[in-house]
């Protein structure tokens, strides 16, 4: 799990996103970003997370929020996932896993008995200066909006 905690300076990034535009998080400085995590593009629960912030965008930009999604798929992944649903955020295609190891969050995890490593679905609320005000590391998939803004 993350050694990331509120107080610490988000590690800085480079990654492509799902149109192939290299995003780095000093494309945000001056605002607050949500940076969220997930394991794989079109999974059930990823999809429940990814909806639950797309509909509830308007909320997050009207408090100064941009949101950007990262997971190891494929740019053709993140495009087609970001597509079918209409998000209105950028996905990172983190194929390196270069973000995901910098933010800490691909370790072991358990799923029906079978141990794997892979990515903890792990939420980080950055500030305009670049440091982190919260982790979220136990994320409601349907409810992540409320725990991010409540």
């Amino acid at each position: 799990m993350t050694q990331l905690k509120p107080g610490d300076k988000a590690p800085d990034f480079k990654a492509n996103d799902e149109q192939g535009n290299t995003i780095s998080l000093s494309d945000y400085k001056g605002k607050k970003l949500v940076l969220f995590f997930y394991p794989k593009a079109n999974t059930p629960g990823c999809t429940a997370e990814a909806c639950n912030l797309s509909d509830n965008y308007e909320q997050f930009k009207s408090k100064g929020y941009d949101i950007l999604g990262v997971s190891a798929d494929s740019q053709k992944k993140q495009s087609n996932f970001k597509n079918k649903f209409n998000f209105p955020y950028s996905l990172l295609a983190d194929e390196d896993k270069a973000v995901i190891e910098a933010y800490g969050v691909w370790g072991p995890k358990k799923f029906m008995g079978r141990e794997f490593d892979g990515i903890h679905r792990t939420t980080f609320v950055i500030n305009e200066k670049g440091i982190i005000e919260d982790v979220i590391t136990k994320v409601k998939t349907k409810d992540h909006t409320n725990q991010i803004l409540g």
